[in-house]
């Protein structure tokens, strides 16, 4: 039966649609499928094991104790006269959300291929889910941050908070949008060369020690002048230090640093978001 010309469609699913189009009215059509999704991968996390959301506690727990015995007490690395577990948890909360991001974003399709082959909505909301689901779970872990803060903050320690601390929002704004946009880039070439996969698997960790998660930019510069360039210029170097200075005082920021860490930021996000709508179109065939 033909459609009247007057007929009204919610929704128009056409073969070919403009690169730059990006569906934006139809992510907020379906906003309460984005809910559904960040629920689901919040809850998988923790469901069926015994301690629960302790675990998004404990995790970085474990992680800073570690740091502090090894790199801080055995390798003696210094951390800028801050108290060391507080050093390494100002860095450890920041790249968590982004490795998280970078790796669940990298095989969203392979992860969710028979959905995507299956009902059409946006495919955008696959990934944004997985950026708002971690960022849940950042936010957990910044309460415990918050709170080994306060504590060294009435034992006198010498850490001295400053305005630069309000640029918060924005850090983790542009930290989530780097991990997304690295995440999508990786996700459309793995549909085609799945190896691409196991370099994220391990490769991720690797690229933790390109940035200042264990030791501040001045050791790196004062220590391995020849390879400190490598850290200063990885976009994530200026998001952690610039985390550091507003609430702990220390740290190398400047503003020449966080504005190329914003361009690269700004860079990867509409970089990635173009092959995310160029690939997202033919992937059922690939995956």
């Amino acid at each position: 039966m033909k459609a009247s010309p007057d007929a009204y469609w919610d929704i128009e699913i056409t073969p070919q649609t403009d690169l730059f189009d990006l569906k934006l009215k139809d992510l907020w059509h379906y906003r309460d499928l984005l809910w559904l999704l960040v629920r689901r991968d919040f809850v998988s996390f923790y469901k069926q094991t015994v301690l629960g959301p302790v675990w998004f506690f404990l995790q970085p727990v474990i992680t800073i104790l570690f740091y502090t015995l090894v790199f801080g007490n055995l390798a003696a690395i210094p951390v800028d006269g801050l108290p060391k577990p507080l050093f390494y948890l100002a860095g450890t909360i920041i790249w968590n959300y982004f490795a998280d991001c970078l790796i669940k974003t990298s095989t969203v399709f392979k992860d969710n291929a028979g959905l995507l082959g299956k009902v059409y909505f946006p495919r955008l909301i696959m990934p944004l889910s997985i950026v708002l689901s971690n960022l849940v779970k950042m936010g957990v872990q910044f309460l415990l941050f918050i709170t080994l803060y306060v504590y060294y903050l009435l034992n006198g320690a010498s850490v001295v908070p400053n305005a630069f601390l309000l640029l918060f929002p924005l850090l983790i704004l542009m930290i989530a949008a780097l991990g997304l946009g690295m995440g999508m880039i990786i996700s459309a070439i793995t549909t085609k060369y799945r190896d691409i996969a196991f370099i994220v698997s391990f490769g991720v960790p690797l690229l933790m020690y390109s940035t200042t998660v264990i030791y501040p930019l001045s050791v790196a510069e004062s220590r391995y002048p020849a390879y400190s360039w490598l850290v200063r210029f990885n976009p994530i170097t200026a998001i952690i230090e610039a985390f550091r200075y507003g609430f702990l005082g220390r740290g190398s920021f400047t503003c020449t640093t966080m504005m190329y860490s914003f361009i690269m930021t700004f860079l990867f996000l509409i970089t990635g978001t173009i092959i995310f709508n160029k690939v997202e179109k033919t992937f059922v065939d690939t995956v």
